[in-house]
């Protein structure tokens, strides 16, 4: 997943089926064309527990447009025609649960995503269930940690992970302003125990100055809720997605 670049990375989240049922792909490539390095993917669900205000609108607004697992697979069919960065969906486990787990793997891979964030499914689970059904189907899993994580467990955490692991930049639900002085101890933090993984900070990454300050101790930044309220209004997406991309970059 790092193969072309492995510092200041750029993971845009978008939500599938917002602003309308068919901007799904439309976004992805106006974020392709104007230089994220990442797609994260969110599949929308009334429950979104770590997801703020902003993206849980977002998921509402989707959800309500007759987005469904089914239908982004849809969607997604032929997406690798004309977008080659990585793909990676971020969920929740009860609507891939609901589709059948290793259906949604399979259908994941065989349309061409590349990786998986599933918040709540805990580290047990992986280890005794679903991670071999994620791995026999060759997607890449990636877990979350947070500054409270004990460095046991970051570790342990670590080596459950491939493609990046996915250093949350506090303990609160995304679009949250933060102390960057406080991220910055805890990416440093997270830089001494010489990871497996490279690292992409999350929740409350929103500007140049939030984004270049994450890519200093980590490999990169993933920004939501700053693209999703971009989004909201526009007319035009590639517009929007190019303007918006500029001023993080």
């Amino acid at each position: 997943m790092f193969e072309r670049k492995n510092n200041n990375v750029l993971n845009v989240y978008c939500t599938a089926g917002y602003p309308h049922l068919d901007s799904t792909v439309e976004v992805m490539k106006a974020l392709q064309e104007n230089g994220a390095d990442i797609i994260e993917l969110g599949m929308p669900y009334s429950d979104p527990l770590a997801d703020g205000t902003v993206i849980q609108h977002s998921s509402s607004i989707a959800l309500a447009n007759g987005m469904t697992i089914k239908k982004l697979f849809e969607q997604l069919r032929d997406f690798r025609n004309g977008i080659s960065i990585p793909v990676v969906l971020m969920g929740y486990m009860n609507p891939a649960l609901q589709y059948g787990f290793e259906k949604f793997c399979s259908d994941a891979k065989n349309v061409g995503i590349d990786g998986l964030i599933l918040p709540d499914l805990p580290e047990y689970e992986f280890e005794t269930e679903y991670g071999e059904i994620i791995k026999k189907h060759g997607l890449d899993f990636i877990f979350l940690v947070t500054p409270e994580t004990s460095g046991a467990r970051i570790k342990k955490l670590d080596k459950l992970s491939s493609g990046f692991l996915y250093a949350v930049s506090s303990s609160s639900t995304t679009g949250a302003d933060k102390k960057m002085i406080d991220v910055t101890n805890y990416l440093k933090s997270l830089q001494k125990m010489n990871l497996h993984n490279p690292v992409l900070v999350g929740f409350g990454i929103k500007d140049k100055e939030t984004f270049q300050a994450s890519c200093a101790y980590a490999n990169g930044a993933i920004i939501g809720s700053a693209y999703i309220r971009a989004l909201e209004n526009a007319k035009d997406v590639n517009a929007v997605t190019k303007n918006f991309l500029l001023s993080i970059k």
